[in-house]
C-alpha cells in the first residue's frame, strides 16, 4: 500500500455542482424525514433520487466512469444530506466508503479495484457492508468446496442493506493454522442471501439497518479480495479506517450543523438572555468541525499512507467529534425548549439520531485503549482486547 501513487489528476475534475444538487435534494429530504423516521421506513425514495443523480458513483474517478468528486467532495455532500436526514446521510455514508477505499487501492495500481470501480460506476451499484460490525472477528463461517466456498452468516447492522445491490462482508474459515477471515461481495438478490426486517431502533431509523442471512451462499475462489488471521490486528484497517471514519463523521456533524440552526432561531427572540448558552453551543460545534476537518485533512485525497499511528490518529478525531457533537445537540435541544420534545421537530430525531455515533470504531474506552497502546509504543489491539 506503500507504492507511489498515480493518476492524481483522474481526480482533479471534480466540481462544486455536487453539493448543490445534494442541497437541493436536501429540500426534499427534509419533507420526508419526519414520516420515514416515524414509520421506522427505509429511504427508499430519497435513495432513488441519489441514483438518478449519479451520487452512488460521484466518488469514483472520471476516467473509470464516476463523478469524479474527491474526497472533500464526498465528506461535504455527506455532511449537506445530514443537514435534512440523517439516515440517509448515514446510509450513503456506509455505501461511500468503502468505494473510497477502493479508490486509494485503484490509485496505487490494485487492478481488482480498478476493477470494481469500473463496475460500481457503469451500473451504478450500491454498496452495504458489515465490517466494523464484524471489526477482528467475523460472524458466521465459510467451508471450503471445489472452486471456492460455502458461507453461512447472520450480519447484523447492515446499515442501508435495504436499499443496496452488494454485500461487503467477511466470514471465518478453519485452517491448519486457526481461524483466518475472508473477505468477499455477494449480490444481495444472490441465492441464499435474505433480508430480516429487524431494525426498530431508538435513533437513525430509517437507514434499513437490518440483518442479513446467508445460507450456503457459494463465493468462488477468485472473488476472495482479502485474507487476515482473525483476532488480531491487521493492515488492511490502516487503509479502511482513514476511508470510513471522516465520511462517517460527516454525517453526524452535519446533524449538529442543523440542530445549532435550529436552536439560533429559537434563541433570537431572546438573544441577550442566551447568547452565553449559544456561545457554549457555538464552541461545541466548532470543536467538532474542526476534528472532522482535520480527519479529511489526514485522509488527504486518498493520499495518505497507511499507519497504526494514523489510524490512532483518526480514531481520537473521532472519539473527539462524537463527544463534541452530542454536546452541541444537546445544548441545541435545551435553546429549542418544549417543541423539540414532540416528535416530529427536527432536533428531538437529532437528539435520538446522534446516539448511534458510539457505535462506530471505536467506542470511546476502546478507542483510548487503543491510541494509548500506541503511545506506548505497543500492538494497537492486544489478544485480551474484545474483537
Amino acid at each position: 500500500m506503500n507504492a507511489p501513487v498515480t493518476h492524481k489528476a483522474e481526480l482533479a475534475v471534480s466540481s462544486g455542482h455536487w453539493l448543490d444538487i445534494a442541497r437541493s435534494l436536501g429540500e426534499e429530504f427534509s419533507k420526508r424525514a419526519a414520516d420515514h423516521d416515524r414509520a421506522g421506513s427505509f429511504v427508499h425514495d430519497n435513495y432513488r433520487d441519489l441514483r438518478r443523480n449519479r451520487f452512488f458513483s460521484a466518488g469514483i474517478p472520471v476516467l473509470l466512469g464516476g463523478g469524479g468528486a474527491n474526497y472533500d467532495d464526498l465528506s461535504s455532500i455527506i455532511r449537506e444530506i445530514a443537514r435534512h436526514c440523517g439516515s440517509t446521510a448515514l446510509a450513503f455514508a456506509m455505501h461511500t466508503h468503502p468505494l473510497a477505499a477502493n479508490v486509494f487501492k485503484h490509485l496505487r495500481g490494485d487492478e481488482a479495484a480498478t476493477n470494481t470501480l469500473r463496475k460500481l460506476a457503469l451500473d451504478e451499484l450500491v454498496i452495504a457492508g458489515t465490517g466494523a460490525n464484524d471489526w477482528l472477528e467475523s460472524s458466521g463461517t465459510a467451508q471450503p468446496v471445489k472452486g471456492g466456498y460455502l458461507i453461512n452468516a447472520r450480519k447484523r447492522f447492515v446499515s442501508g442493506a435495504s436499499g443496496a445491490d452488494l454485500l461487503v462482508t467477511s466470514a471465518s474459515c478453519a485452517t491448519d493454522n486457526g481461524a483466518e477471515i475472508l473477505h468477499f461481495a455477494i449480490p444481495l438478490s444472490g441465492n441464499g442471501v435474505s433480508l430480516v426486517k429487524t431494525w426498530d431502533s431508538l435513533g437513525m431509523r430509517s437507514t434499513g439497518s437490518h440483518d442479513v442471512v446467508l445460507e450456503n451462499v457459494f463465493v468462488p475462489e477468485n472473488r476472495i479480495v482479502g485474507r487476515r488471521p482473525a483476532g488480531v490486528w491487521h493492515p488492511m484497517w490502516n487503509v479502511i479506517l482513514p476511508s470510513a471514519m471522516p465520511l462517517i463523521v460527516s454525517a453526524y456533524v452535519g446533524l449538529a450543523e442543523s440542530a445549532a440552526e435550529h436552536a439560533v432561531d429559537a434563541a433570537s427572540n431572546h438573544s441577550a438572555d442566551l447568547a452565553s448558552a449559544v456561545g457554549e453551543m457555538n464552541n461545541y460545534l466548532t470543536t467538532a468541525q474542526l476534528a472532522l476537518a482535520d480527519m479529511v485533512r489526514l485522509n488527504n485525497n486518498h493520499g495518505f499512507t497507511p499507519s497504526n499511528a494514523l489510524s490512532s490518529d483518526i480514531l481520537a478525531r473521532k472519539t473527539i467529534a462524537a463527544e463534541a457533537v452530542k454536546a452541541t445537540v444537546e445544548r441545541a435541544a435545551d435553546l429549542v425548549g418544549g417543541p423539540g420534545f414532540f416528535r416530529g421537530h427536527p432536533v428531538e430525531r437529532i437528539v435520538r439520531d446522534i446516539r448511534a455515533a458510539h457505535f462506530h470504531p471505536l467506542p470511546v474506552r476502546r478507542q483510548h485503549n487503543f491510541s494509548g497502546r500506541i503511545v506506548l509504543g505497543l500492538d494497537p489491539v492486544s489478544p485480551k482486547d474484545p474483537a
